[in-house]
């Protein structure tokens, strides 16, 4: 079901912008002002980044004229198999680490560069817990908890400009499908937008379930827009 709203969404963005939703590409420059690092949603069209990141980029890009700007997809599964449960940590786990390394990696090597982590749907779970300080494994799965990814040193706290987030999974669902609680670092909380459309029933408390119509269409809402204004805000 999810597959089939991200491709109706992904064909309405192409007939309204007549534009391909291809991958975003990093310049030839070593570093950028700023450097997006996103995490697609679930078995979501338009891989890297997929096609609501590309949406956020594109309103980054014009609302940042005269700025270089650098895009790197975070590479994960992006799996749709939510019944083989460690299958589907194992990968999210796999995510997290990957977008931690990207953002320590950039930190490092491009010290002046402003990044900016964000992710959809599984993609924002992914950029959630990279922000996690200390994540609250449950109970059941304490023995798995030394897998987890460690939280980002505090070097890079000053690199990271902002964190956007658009449909993520609620409080919630993440609790009923017994997934630890995405808590945010303090150090992070200021720089977090999380955007969670009307009628979007997986971010809006609704039981676990399949998704609105809502949840796919973050690129037509104005949300990608108002997202990138928070992070103009704090570049």
């Amino acid at each position: 079901m999810i597959r089939r709203w991200s491709a109706l969404a992904a064909a309405a963005l192409f007939a309204a912008t007549g534009v391909a939703l291809m991958p975003t590409t990093a310049s030839a420059a070593p570093c950028s002002d700023i450097h997006v690092v996103w995490a697609r949603g679930t078995a979501e069209p338009g891989a890297p980044v997929g096609y609501n990141g590309q949406a956020f980029v594109e309103a980054l890009r014009g609302q940042t004229p005269g700025k270089s700007l650098r895009v790197t997809g975070v590479r994960y599964a992006a799996s749709d198999k939510f019944r083989d449960r460690a299958y589907f940590a194992h990968s999210v786990n796999n995510g997290v680490k990957v977008a931690q390394n990207e953002v320590k990696r950039i930190a490092a090597q491009c010290p002046r560069t402003r990044i900016v982590l964000g992710g959809y749907s599984q993609g924002a779970v992914v950029a959630g817990y990279a922000l996690v300080d200390k994540l609250r494994i449950p109970p059941q799965y304490e023995k798995y908890a030394h897998l987890a990814a460690p939280p980002l040193p505090a070097s890079v706290t000053r690199h990271l400009a902002a964190a956007i987030f658009f449909g993520a999974p609620s409080a919630r669902f993440i609790r009923d499908v017994g997934a630890p609680p995405i808590t945010i670092g303090g150090r992070f909380r200021g720089k977090t937008a999380s955007f969670c459309a009307p009628g979007d029933t997986i971010c809006n408390g609704a039981p676990v379930g399949g998704p609105s119509i809502q949840h796919g269409l973050y690129p037509f809402n104005g949300m990608t827009v108002a997202a990138a204004s928070f992070v103009v805000r704090r570049l």
